[in-house]
């Protein structure tokens, strides 16, 4: 008679596989469709973990529902790694993303952010030229510095009353401290008295709608920024799969002990 926790493992795996296709389908996705060097950067990490929760998954349908003990242990095996990895990988997204608050500037509706206040993992990944200039790639590929209105342009105080995203906060005006004086959202002049400040990036910004403070500090921060609220939120989700992961293996476990008791019964009931 076939065991509850084989059934059920089997069930779980089932969705698992259906869940495979989802993410194999999002990959192929970005693949196909996207234009952007961000979004085809996503491609291949996504269509890998499909294609992994797609061979584990088959693994443990195989090795419960048709109680091959063999494919069950690879499938336990697979299991305990990913979950390993999973709340290794959660672990460390807390730890890099502790630090690091936006500044509140008076008369300001927009907070300022400076890469100094982030963990030195964090600034040691924004800092190498490669990794920073695919996401100033992909920054200029989604327009962030593009998305004011006219209404927005007329003049600075409705400009500073607005509620400017980290990126755009970082990326697209220079830092308040520099002093410079408000054009437009894009256009900033060089006070007659000089900048305020010796910081690089009131050196490194520019009106070059190419350029703006693309290369500034504050930029990066901006993005990482970001970054820290997305990958909270995923380390979040994580940690809700891990919890079904560790169930899913449980119950897995289960399934083994079973097809061993079968085993040995169908050897004791032979020998008789």
């Amino acid at each position: 008679m076939a065991r509850i926790s084989n059934g059920l493992i089997g069930f779980l795996n089932i969705l698992i596989l259906l869940f495979s296709f989802v993410v194999i389908g999002v990959g192929a996705y970005f693949s196909l469709q996207s234009s952007a060097d961000c979004e085809r950067f996503l491609q291949w990490p996504v269509i890998i973990i499909g294609i992994f929760l797609l061979v584990v998954s088959l693994f443990g349908i195989l090795g419960s529902c048709c109680r091959i003990s063999f494919f069950l242990w690879i499938y336990l095996f697979a299991m305990f790694l990913l979950i390993l990895a999973m709340l290794f990988s959660t672990v460390f997204v807390f730890i890099v993303t502790n630090k690091g608050v936006g500044d509140v500037i008076s008369g300001r509706g927009y907070k300022e952010y400076r890469l100094g206040d982030y963990s030195s993992w964090l600034q040691k990944e924004v800092g190498n030229y490669k990794t920073w200039s695919k996401i100033e790639s992909c920054l200029r590929t989604a327009k962030v510095c593009h998305g004011f209105t006219a209404k927005e342009l007329a003049s600075a105080n409705e400009f500073y009353k607005k509620n400017l995203s980290p990126t755009q906060s970082g990326c697209c005006k220079p830092p308040t401290y520099c002093g410079y004086d408000y054009v437009n959202a894009t256009y900033w002049d060089t006070p007659k008295t000089g900048v305020k400040s010796t910081d690089v990036d009131c050196k490194a910004w520019s009106n070059d709608q190419e350029k703006l403070c693309y290369g500034c500090n504050s930029c990066k921060a901006g993005v990482l920024a970001t970054m820290k609220t997305k990958w909270k939120e995923i380390a979040i989700f994580n940690v809700v799969l891990i919890v079904f992961f560790v169930f899913v293996y449980t119950v897995g476990c289960c399934a083994m002990k079973n097809n061993r008791s079968d085993k040995y019964r169908r050897q004791f009931y032979g020998y008789r």
